[in-house]
């Protein structure tokens, strides 16, 4: 039975919360599945073909407008100020992605604070482009999978910064590792990227990527062309960057005759989105045959290296990459969280008691703890123990000016009994009542498992591994949250009312099968975890 067989029944559906989602990410994901092995066979007219089905399935319009309408982004509007939070504004929105006379608007320009202290750009799509590169991103990643770079991590489903750190210490962490790398910065990657090189090579409709790409800018009441590059913000940017980065590693592997100098050159290529590094043997090496190497390969995307900060730097020096510092010391590999990294999260903890500094004690212990937990699970991978004990202490201070701040006229012994106490034998724990702020001591280490780089999320060869992967990552965010594992388990990680996974990025609520208000318990045996929108979407059909 052909996919679009799949999808008439999907003509019955008169209302958003009439939706059997199940059902639609079953269409989208067999299309899915056969794009990713129409593009691994190298059969792009079959993919084409495929591609089109799905962008024209409503089965994928619901699933793209439901993820712009979960997002973080949902109630950001773009210039023409809508967004879509009721039902019926939904289900509009997946009758209007047509592709006959689709045009995008202008997007809004924003601005962001960098670490560094400049601003960088972010263009937001009005909620039906945002939906519409969706749509076609659904059809458009499996191929990005299938085609990507082995040692690419970013922006990519399954992967993630623990992993790139971990693959940076397979190439440097051994005694007969190489010594020197090459730390590449790409200047203005999202604003250069050479329109003309992404018609030409990403495998997708031409015609709406055109679009996009010239749609433009407001930035005040000034509208702007966009002669090249992919707007940050856009759904779809991140894999259209990663496709114009994706075969620098095949280049890199092909500079040697043999096997021989290819193994005494020691090369290796680690890349998280625009970011990257690459190992050699040597310096002159890196200086004079791989990085001219590079500079071609993004000159014909459009890109080129800054020169200020692409270093090439010895192992016994250190670099920083992706929030680590990476140094050979003491005869071993040392991956610990970079100074400038750990400034940056005391400044948001300080800046956060300053701007709470008459709330209660309570709020800010609800505000700190998801920061403390963030920041610590990031790092928690790697290194990070003495670094931890170090920010606690910091952290400690800054709270103990806080809490003598509101009494100046108190002692320092009636603030101690005040705002701190003494928890399962460890003292000076900033809580109230049954409130505790979390500690980074408390985070131990966990060493992360590198993922399968020849492992592909939309194969269904594949389909175990990333679920065994996807229970030990769960496992680890629901420590400590017995009922909730439980569920989890119970479920098989899977979503009662759609058969899909539920993860911390989807969210969950939990439902009772027997409402408490009809004499449900909250045992166990009468709870389900639901995804957010299928929770809603069952008390609505009820």
């Amino acid at each position: 039975m052909d996919a679009s067989d799949c999808d008439v029944a999907s003509t019955n559906w008169s209302h958003w919360h009439g939706i059997p989602w199940q059902d639609a990410h079953q269409v989208v994901g067999r299309l899915q599945a056969r794009i990713a092995n129409a593009a691994k066979a190298g059969d792009w007219r079959k993919a084409r073909q495929l591609q089109k089905l799905l962008t024209r399935s409503i089965s994928a319009k619901a699933l793209a407008v439901k993820r712009v309408t979960e997002n973080q982004g949902r109630k950001t509007p773009g210039i023409d100020r809508q967004t879509w939070s009721t039902p019926d504004e939904k289900w509009q929105a997946v009758q209007s992605l047509q592709h006959k006379g689709y045009q995008p608007r202008p997007m809004r320009r924003v601005y962001i604070p960098k670490a560094n202290g400049d601003r960088r750009p972010l263009g937001i799509p009005t909620m039906r482009d945002r939906a519409m590169q969706a749509l076609h991103l659904l059809a458009l990643d499996p191929t990005a999978e299938t085609t990507g770079d082995i040692h690419s991590y970013g922006f990519r489903r399954g992967r993630s910064t623990a992993d790139a750190i971990e693959q940076v210490r397979n190439a440097l962490g051994r005694k007969h590792s190489p010594q020197w790398v090459l730390e590449a910065d790409i200047k203005g990657c999202f604003d250069n990227i050479s329109h003309d090189w992404l018609l030409a090579h990403v495998p997708m409709d031409k015609s709406v990527l055109r679009k996009w790409l010239k749609a433009g800018y407001f930035e005040g009441n000034n509208l702007f062309p966009t002669e090249s590059g992919t707007p940050q913000g856009g759904i779809i940017s991140p894999v259209l960057a990663n496709l114009a980065l994706d075969g620098l590693q095949d280049v890199l592997a092909g500079i040697f005759r043999t096997v021989r100098e290819a193994r005494s050159a020691k090369l290796n290529f680690v890349r998280y989105a625009d970011d990257f590094i690459i190992t050699g043997s040597s310096r002159e090496l890196l200086e004079d045959r791989v990085k001219p190497l590079v500079q071609d390969f993004l000159r014909e995307r459009g890109l080129e290296l800054s020169e200020k900060k692409t270093l090439v730097t010895h192992v016994t020096d250190g670099f920083d990459f992706l929030g680590w510092t990476v140094r050979w010391q003491g005869g071993m590999l040392l991956t610990k969280p970079a100074e400038k990294n750990v400034k940056n999260f005391l400044a948001k903890v300080r800046g956060t008691l300053r701007d709470m500094r008459t709330s209660r004690q309570a709020d800010v212990i609800d505000k700190l703890n998801p920061v403390i937990r963030g920041w610590a699970g990031y790092h928690r991978s790697q290194m990070a123990t003495r670094t931890f004990a170090k920010a606690d202490h910091a952290i400690w201070q800054a709270l103990w000016r806080w809490a003598r701040r509101r009494h100046p006229n108190k002692g320092e012994r009636w603030i101690k009994a005040r705002y701190f106490r003494c928890i399962q034998g460890r003292d000076w724990r900033f809580a109230e009542k049954d409130k505790a702020l979390l500690t980074l001591a408390s985070f131990h280490k966990k060493p992360h498992v590198k993922v399968d780089g020849n492992r592909n999320p939309y194969s269904p060869d594949d389909e175990d591994y990333f679920d065994a992967r996807l229970a030990r990552k769960m496992e680890s965010d629901l420590k400590g949250r017995r009922k909730l594992a439980w569920l989890w388990y119970w479920q098989n990680g899977l979503c009662p009312k759609c058969a899909q996974k539920i993860t911390k990025e989807t969210g969950w609520h939990i439902h009772h099968v027997v409402k408490r208000s009809a004499g449900g318990s909250d045992q166990t045996s009468n709870l389900e975890l639901l995804h957010p929108n299928c929770h809603r979407q069952h008390h609505v059909n009820e």
